[in-house]
């Protein structure tokens, strides 16, 4: 499994892309991949520090697709910004990250850290310590997320 993350400097560039250039790059990597999944995410507020899509300080990065329940949206996207950002922040590991929202209630949570030791360090009891704290079960109807170990050749 690959995840690929692209970062646009404004809804225009992506939207120009998508008119003139998307669909000759997909044909010309048509085979060779199967089951792509792409999702577009607006920024809503960074994790920890200014964001910046630069990942060559980074080993690892956390990504989680959260599908939050309506009638919670505005609850967990406080407890985002108030309960989960400073914990992270707080992590001596974790470098930098970001909070984004699609359309029908999709969250996006990505934080860069320095390794998976230093991920680590920050889940076990404090996350379950957080999540009642912030009442996560009661906003998220879905949770995915992976843990991607950095492979610096294919950083652009």
């Amino acid at each position: 499994m690959a995840h690929i993350f692209a970062f646009w400097e404004s809804r225009a560039f992506y939207d120009s892309f998508m008119a003139r250039s998307h669909d000759r790059l997909a044909a010309a990597q048509s085979g060779t991949f199967k089951d792509s999944q792409a999702k577009l995410f607006d920024y809503r507020f960074d994790v920890k520090t200014g964001f910046q899509p630069r990942f060559s300080d980074a080993d690892l990065v956390r990504v989680a697709h959260c599908r939050v329940h309506e009638e919670r949206a505005e609850h967990f996207t406080l407890m985002q910004e108030k309960v989960w950002n400073p914990a992270m922040a707080g992590s001596p590991g974790m470098i930098r990250g970001l909070f984004g929202e699609a359309p029908g209630n999709e969250f996006l949570v990505l934080s860069m850290w320095l390794s998976a030791a230093e991920h680590g360090k920050y889940r076990t009891e404090r996350v379950e310590r957080l999540a009642l704290r912030a009442q996560t079960e009661a906003d998220v109807a879905s949770l995915t997320g992976d843990i991607v170990q950095l492979e610096p050749t294919w950083t652009v």
